[in-house]
């Protein structure tokens, strides 16, 4: 587990605070993170604790008003800065509790969803590999020859899981949900190729064709 210090790319920190990566891009256009937790240089980079912040801050928005938000941001943002060097499962056992007059308020909960979150990013990069010398480069899972985007998109697609298992029979489940999460994290460049050639490492679950229809002429 690395230091709350680690610093992350946009569409890293949007899955580490599950919102849309529009919304990290908005808490720093819109200076709702304090400095510190986030650098402008040579590309946007977040600090791993400065999800915990951006989850609060849109999860809460149906109970608590922008200013208070911001005055728990600021307040919380003054610790998770002096602990910045610190390991992120040291923070959970921290005080997170702010208070303002009658209003008591506790990231408690962020801290550890972003710990959690931050467990299985670093689960998911462990797992990838790319070699130019496989599939040319492509991420794709340790030991195989599964791309990592082609498992991805299926489970964005929506396929079912036992489905899915059934077409990579190398994965498992804990597998595919850390493809999914390292393909959210790091999104493929470019339009995906057209092939009609199955995925590397996938089998035909079933292969029924159905014929074409012409129209009437």
């Amino acid at each position: 587990m690395g230091s709350a210090a680690d610093m992350l790319k946009p569409t890293e920190a949007a899955v580490v605070a599950r919102v849309a990566l529009r919304d990290v891009n908005r808490v720093i256009d819109e200076r709702i993170l304090p400095e510190g937790f986030f650098s402008l240089d040579d590309g946007r980079r977040i600090a791993a604790t400065a999800c915990t912040l951006i989850s609060f801050y849109f999860d809460s928005a149906k109970r608590l008003t922008s200013e208070e938000r911001l005055f728990a941001i600021r307040e919380i943002g003054r610790r998770l800065y002096k602990s910045r060097a610190a390991a992120l499962a040291v923070l959970v056992d921290e005080d997170w509790i702010v208070r303002d007059d009658f209003l008591t308020i506790d990231l408690a909960p962020f801290v550890r969803r972003t710990k959690e979150r931050m467990e299985r990013l670093a689960a998911a990069r462990e797992m990838v590999v790319s070699d130019p010398e496989v599939l040319g480069g492509a991420p794709v899972v340790r030991g195989t020859r599964v791309p990592v985007h082609d498992v991805a998109a299926s489970v964005a697609g929506g396929l079912p899981m036992d489905r899915i298992l059934a077409a990579y029979p190398l994965l498992d489940m804990d597998k595919i949900e850390l493809a999914a999460i390292y393909a959210e994290a790091n999104p493929a460049r470019g339009r995906p190729r057209a092939s009609n050639e199955l995925p590397q490492g996938a089998v035909v679950v079933t292969d029924r064709r159905v014929p074409c229809r012409r129209k009437a002429g």
